[in-house]
């Protein structure tokens, strides 16, 4: 029983089969580490981002794509597959070789769609116009934007402010891109009720998805020295679940899920150890839901019944 709009449920739902999104390496950079910024990055954010680190070893685009469709199609023949910029800000680049990228992942055998990474502040009219004019069936933008409080993004060494957040939003959606924001929930010196202020700004934009995120601790971050320093306290599993059970209530039903949870490296997690067991803590959140009877736009735009995509 779906208490929340998943992106498995979005996908088949409109296709009728499963869609399979490939992380993709594209040595991508960021203002926020090549000096343009600043060189530290976000304290979240470690030397390797969120990504594998695979185009630095020489590994190519194709390469990836072909490595893990084949590794999918071994377990589950019938689905498809749609491309991942994740590692770095992949729009951080001259309009030339963002066209370039784009057309080398339009070009990937039987890719059906693109889900680009990247900051609010790495994008302009001519880059959502290239990315609007992409002939693939889903294209989606996934925007960090992680609190719409200007403390915490000063706090947290992130460089733009909401009001840069917002208006990068409305100026994608106007060109038709659905835009998936990415939000933190643990972030340092943040309570629930600043978190569950960023999740009502969010839904208040023109948004399709939302990916929440449990503030996790990398090795080697601004935010692992914090924490062996004793300075930075990561949530428990207990406050996290009950941080979704609050926020999800509130999320329109139309609004995709893309995930609930962080997805940290087991070989780079400092703290906390709950996080490395994802499907434990999305097992979690539903037991926690269910028992509350809630689920996600219950306090929003459905409070009679889950949707019928929900499984009824």
């Amino acid at each position: 029983m779906l208490l929340w709009h998943t992106l498995a449920a979005y996908f088949r739902r409109k296709y009728g089969y499963r869609v399979q999104k490939i992380p993709l390496d594209a040595n991508a950079s960021c203002p926020n580490r090549d000096g343009t910024l600043n060189t530290h990055g976000c304290v979240f954010c470690n030397t390797k981002g969120a990504g594998s680190g695979l185009a630095e070893k020489g590994i190519s685009l194709e390469s990836q794509w072909k490595y893990w469709q084949h590794k999918y199609l071994t377990t589950d023949a019938n689905r498809a597959f749609m491309a991942y910029l994740q590692s770095f800000s992949n729009t951080y680049c001259t309009a030339e070789h963002l066209a370039q990228l784009l057309q080398r992942i339009s070009a990937l055998p039987n890719c059906m769609g693109i889900s680009i990474g990247t900051r609010p502040d790495c994008l302009d009219s001519r880059k959502l116009e290239l990315i609007a004019s992409l002939p693939l069936p889903e294209v989606w933008l996934e925007l960090g934007l992680q609190s719409c409080h200007e403390t915490t993004l000063t706090r947290i060494n992130r460089h733009h402010s909401a009001a840069c957040a917002e208006q990068t939003i409305h100026s994608a959606a106007s060109y038709g891109i659905k835009i998936c924001g990415h939000l933190m929930a643990g972030l340092p010196d943040e309570d629930e009720q600043m978190f569950q202020e960023s999740v009502l700004w969010a839904v208040s934009l023109p948004i399709a998805g939302i990916k929440l995120h449990n503030v996790y601790v990398p090795e080697g971050s601004t935010l692992g020295k914090q924490y062996l320093q004793k300075k930075y306290l990561p949530l428990s599993s207990d406050e996290y679940v009950n941080m979704l059970c609050n926020a999800l209530p509130h999320i329109p039903s139309s609004i995709v899920m893309h995930r609930l949870t962080g997805d940290p490296s087991p070989q780079e997690l400092l703290a906390p150890a709950w996080a490395a067991n994802k499907r434990a803590l999305i097992t979690e959140i539903h037991r926690a839901m269910s028992a509350r009877k809630l689920w996600q736009g219950c306090k929003a735009d459905v409070p009679e019944k889950r949707p019928l995509w929900y499984g009824g």
